[in-house]
């Protein structure tokens, strides 16, 4: 099955990727054609995700999936929440974000958060969504040099290791992005219905 997946990040096509195996063969919007920004509007993860589905799909065409990915602090009331890409401007700079996270948090002790990705797909012109969360807590320094974003201060609860201190492999076993996608695997393989249908 050919997909194609909204998004240019390869860090995100990597770890996709290795979820979702060889039955698959995902486009990036490069492969495609597609340059330009797509809006990110909605004030939901669910509604980004899903508005970035349709921007392609309405394009193209073609079956295609988006995702759209949040961290959420408990001190924080939940922030960034969807704004986690751009918290330190529109620039979506990883280290001006984390910066301005640990500045934010500062010596709380309340560190508690989660990642939540949900991912919008669009097939032959009807909509799902699926939705992967993980549990952890926001370190007091950045650890660790793999993965992206966040993935620097995130330690996921029962473990000792952040993300970016994990091997991809190790990271796909528990990540919120992995949940989600291995929903989406599962569906698209016919052993699992979705989680909502639009």
């Amino acid at each position: 099955m050919t997909l194609v997946f909204a998004t240019n990040n390869q860090y995100k096509l990597r770890e996709i990727n290795h979820v979702l195996g060889d039955s698959f063969t995902l486009l990036s919007l490069g492969r495609i054609g597609l340059t330009e920004d797509i809006p990110e509007n909605e004030p939901t993860l669910e509604g980004n995700a899903l508005e970035k589905a349709r921007h392609i799909y309405r394009a193209t065409g073609l079956n295609v999936f988006a995702d759209d990915t949040g961290l959420e602090t408990a001190a924080l009331n939940g922030a960034p929440g969807v704004h986690s890409a751009r918290f330190a401007g529109p620039g979506k700079d990883s280290d001006a974000n984390i910066d301005r996270l640990l500045g934010l948090l500062g010596d709380n002790p309340d560190r508690r958060a989660r990642f939540r990705t949900v991912i919008a797909l669009i097939l032959d012109g009807k909509e799902y969504t699926f939705e992967g969360t993980v549990e952890g807590t926001i370190t007091m320094n950045r650890r660790g040099s793999e993965g992206f974003g966040y993935d620097p201060v995130f330690l996921p609860d029962g473990c000792s290791l952040t993300f970016a201190e994990m091997s991809l492999g190790e990271k796909n076993r528990i990540s919120h992005r992995a949940r989600a996608f291995e929903k989406l695997r599962r569906f698209l393989s016919g052993q699992e219905p979705p989680v909502q249908d639009q």
